[in-house]
């Protein structure tokens, strides 16, 4: 099977002020996506891909690689979900204090569903598996361990500033995309 040059490309989302529309996670969308945008004048296109194009039977188009919203759009809140615990954390483990990868994390009730405990931002903590084992269905206290620090609810910018220090590994940010993105880290091999 021949892959296209163009298979599996992204597109950079910005918001009206030229940041990242979001850090956690990088938005990003296919460029198939971005191009309709661009083309129905709902982003303006920034960037784009070089030696990349596309045809129609009488013309010749660029490929998006940074787009920006025309408009800006305020976030308001953070969605709960398994990578924002993971990145509020740091993804690390909240009892032992080393880092993971996502993969290997677990959500940790503090206070179990069995004593009333609820699956909010405030009773979930980042776990390795290990540890979440250990805890079981006790409290930190009964378990005799301690977390590093106590589970709360981010805000958007927070989040934000924990995404920025997360490397990226070479090849998952485009080069065309850099001069958008605030990374305090260097990118690993």
């Amino acid at each position: 099977m021949i892959h296209s040059p163009i298979e599996g490309l992204r597109t950079l989302v910005l918001n009206a002020d030229m940041q990242p529309l979001s850090y956690a996670p990088l938005s990003v969308w296919s460029w198939q996506d971005a191009f309709v945008a661009v083309h129905q004048e709902r982003v303006i296109q920034i960037r784009a891909y070089e030696d990349v194009e596309i045809h129609s039977a009488s013309e010749t188009f660029q490929v998006p690689s940074v787009v920006a919203l025309k408009s800006y759009r305020k976030r308001k809140r953070v969605t709960f979900t398994r990578y924002h615990v993971f990145l509020r954390d740091e993804f690390r483990c909240q009892y032992c204090g080393e880092q993971f990868p996502a993969k290997e994390l677990t959500f940790d009730h503090v206070q179990p569903r069995s004593k009333g405990g609820l699956t909010t931002w405030d009773n979930i903590a980042t776990a390795c598996s290990k540890d979440n084992l250990r805890k079981a269905n006790k409290t930190p206290e009964q378990a005799r361990m301690k977390l590093l620090r106590k589970p709360f609810k981010p805000s958007v910018h927070q989040l934000d500033a924990t995404a920025r220090k997360v490397p990226f590994r070479r090849g998952e940010l485009h080069n065309s995309w850099l001069d958008y993105l605030y990374w305090d880290s260097e990118l690993e091999d």
